[in-house]
Parts: C-alpha cells; sequence; structure tokens
C-alpha cells in the first residue's frame, strides 16, 4: 500500500521468503523495493539495514515498527525465558529500530515513526502478561518520543488494532474468536488492509498535524 502512494519501501525481517516475495510483489506491481533480512533484537543487523538502505534510497522518512511476537501464559506458568522472548523483540526491538533511524530523520528535519501497539495494551487479556505489557509500554514510549521529536520535524504515533484476520489470531480456539466478534460492535474481526490504511494515514500530509496519538482500529473493541 505505501508503495503504491509512491514510497520506495525496505522490507525487512526474519521470514526471509516471505520478505522476499513482498519485495518482489511490490517490484512486479510497479513500485520500488528491497528486502533486507533482520532480527529487530541484533542492534549490528538494524544498523546494517539502516545503511543499506540509506545507500540505496539516500534518506529514511518512515519507520514503521511493527515486529511482534507472542508467547503466552498465566502468570504462575509463564517462564522466563518467554517473558524475556516477547520483551526483546515486541519491546527492545522497536526500541533498537528507532534509536537507529531516528538520527537520519533528524538531519532531514522530517520523519514519520509508526509503532505498533495493540487494545491489549489498553485493556489487558488473560494470559498475555508480557504481550500486554509490550503493547502498554510502546504507549508511553510513542508519548514521550512524540514529545522529544516533535520540535525536530518528526512525528510518532501508534495504531492499537483489534483482532485482525493474520497468522497470530489464526492459531486461536474458534470460541474464542467468536467471543472477541460478539463483544466487537461491528461484529468481525478486522483485515490486514484495514490497518494498513491507518498506517498510510498517520504518515501522510493530511496527519501532519496528529503526534503521539494512540489510533485504536478495532471495531469499537475498546470504547
Amino acid at each position: 500500500m505505501f508503495a503504491a502512494e509512491g514510497a520506495r519501501v525496505t522490507v525487512t525481517g526474519c521470514n526471509c521468503g516471505a520478505g522476499s516475495k513482498t519485495a518482489e510483489d511490490i517490484r512486479e506491481a510497479g513500485g520500488e523495493a528491497l528486502f533486507l533480512p533482520m532480527d529487530v533484537t541484533d542492534e549490528e543487523q538494524v544498523l546494517r539495514v539502516r545503511e543499506e538502505t540509506l545507500a540505496r534510497y539516500g534518506r529514511i522518512d518512515i519507520l514503521v515498527n511493527n515486529a511482534g511476537i507472542v508467547s503466552d501464559g498465566f502468570l504462575t506458568k509463564l517462564t522466563r525465558q518467554a517473558w524475556d522472548k516477547v520483551i526483546d523483540v515486541n519491546l527492545t526491538g522497536m526500541f533498537n529500530c528507532t534509536r537507529a533511524m531516528v538520527p537520519a530523520m533528524i538531519g532531514q528535519g522530517f520523519g514519520r515513526v509508526i509503532n505498533a501497539a495493540s487494545v491489549v495494551g489498553i485493556y489487558g487479556n488473560l494470559g498475555q502478561s508480557n504481550y500486554a505489557a509490550t503493547k502498554a509500554a510502546i504507549i508511553g514510549l510513542t508519548k514521550v518520543w512524540a514529545r522529544e521529536l516533535g520540535p525536530k520535524g518528526i512525528t510518532v504515533n501508534a495504531v492499537a488494532p483489534g483482532f485482525v484476520v493474520t497468522g497470530m489470531t489464526a492459531g486461536l480456539p474458534e470460541k474464542v474468536l467468536n467471543r472477541v466478534k460478539e463483544r466487537t460492535p461491528l461484529g468481525r474481526l478486522g483485515q490486514p488492509r484495514e490497518i494498513a490504511y491507518a498506517y498510510l494515514f498517520l504518515v501522510s500530509d493530511e496527519a501532519s498535524f496528529v503526534n503521539g496519538a494512540i489510533l485504536s482500529v478495532d471495531g469499537g473493541l475498546v470504547l
């Protein structure tokens, strides 16, 4: 969607097959994209992606922090390994990427940072101590960075999706998904494209005065 609007895209991730396919799809549609493998928990890899992106495109205007995993368990059964893994990817990974990419934006006097939060970071969820903690922290960091970076021409906002049809929700039991639908005023799960439109709005010129916002895209699940 970003490429269709003229963005030159660097696709990153640990899944090289899916990442390469995404970049290829963008190019076949007439856009410009490259795929660079990156583990957000590895600072050296993040810095390499920054340098290769700058070498290819000459600037970095937009950063979408959307790397995220789940490893659920009730508090008394949640292992330290599961806790650390989710914190490292969802929270520290976002810190690594933002700290690496923002200096280029500061030099330009312009930038857009979008952080993937979640409704779970707003209202909590059973069995997701680690995941909810990261998403709540992301909301707090978004507000801090909006204050710090706003004077430098950089807006920082977050999108808090509800339950969306993705690989992350595909493994949930049908009865759980049905309960979510019942609690959602629109009576359904979201589609990835509906989240992408929110991202697209927040980096657009039309959102140039939106900074530090947490945009819920959840069908009314959190009201």
